[in-house]
């Protein structure tokens, strides 16, 4: 085998390091580090234990609950998958529109999207995604590939229906030979506006989803705070079998709550 230089071989460690070389990633796999793994199943598992004993106040209850504790890490994995996505897609309504002005201005399609991984690159730094997307594009084609076969690779990649139409539109207008910067200004601009339609829905639910973790929380401090303030007053609930079965009604209807309230606040269009 040919032995790589140590200079480029210095080069590509530090893309690695930085996170300069995103492309090939399959961002519908989100991978947790192990002190992500640590942390949040700890979190997990003092979430069981404070609910153990605000409805049971039992070790028992404890042991049955804290297999459960995996569901935090779990959830965690794919708020922050669900939070990568939506800023790829941020990036890539940028890019598409840097592309569109280059073409405006007389470039050829793959030179475009070469320089518009420069600008993503000073625009969002070495941590971009659609940077080094936009960058392996214009590298397979300068090797006579075809450029919407990059952006299909791209779309299948991220699950992103909007990178997929970008696709369609670009083979259709390489096929079609004339109107392609109007086709494809066409198109990066409907993207623009559906996905800034999606940001000003995340902008006016994120106060309603703090307000629904501040209340989610409000059931317990009610029990601890009368509990600190009234000691005994809940024992027939955890000494009685009656006691018990409503405290798992409560429990159950409260995780109902929880999971009913995600579906509310989760709008996507």
């Amino acid at each position: 085998m040919q032995e790589i230089p140590r200079g480029k071989q210095r080069s590509e460690e530090k893309k690695k390091r930085t996170g300069e070389s995103r492309a090939g990633t399959d961002y519908g796999c989100y991978r947790l580090s192990p002190v992500q793994w640590l942390a949040y199943g700890g979190a997990g598992a003092g979430l069981c234990g404070l609910t153990a004993y605000i409805f049971y106040r039992s070790l028992a209850a404890f042991l049955i609950l804290l297999p459960l504790g995996i569901l935090c890490p779990l959830t965690q994995k794919r708020r922050l998958k669900k939070k990568r996505l939506r800023q790829l897609s941020l990036e890539f309504k940028d890019g598409i529109q840097i592309l569109s002005s280059y073409l405006s201005a007389g470039y050829a399609l793959e030179n475009a999207f070469s320089l518009s991984a420069s600008e993503l690159r000073e625009l969002y730094g070495s941590h971009g995604m659609a940077a080094g997307e936009f960058e392996e594009i214009a590298g397979k084609a300068r090797m006579n590939r075809p450029v919407e076969e990059g952006l299909l690779d791209f779309g299948e990649r991220s699950g992103l229906e909007d990178v997929n139409n970008f696709a369609q539109v670009v083979a259709a207008a390489k096929r079609r030979g004339g109107g392609m910067v109007e086709m494809i200004s066409q198109t990066a601009s409907v993207i623009r506006d559906k996905i800034q339609v999606q940001e000003e829905i995340h902008t006016m639910t994120a106060a309603k989803v703090l307000e629904q973790q501040v209340m989610s929380g409000v059931p317990f401090l009610i029990v601890l705070y009368i509990d600190f303030t009234s000691p005994g007053f809940f024992d027939v609930m955890y000494e009685t079998a009656a006691g018990r079965w409503v405290m798992t009604l409560c429990l159950v209807l409260y995780g109902a709550a929880l999971v009913l309230a995600g579906h509310i606040l989760d709008i996507e269009i």
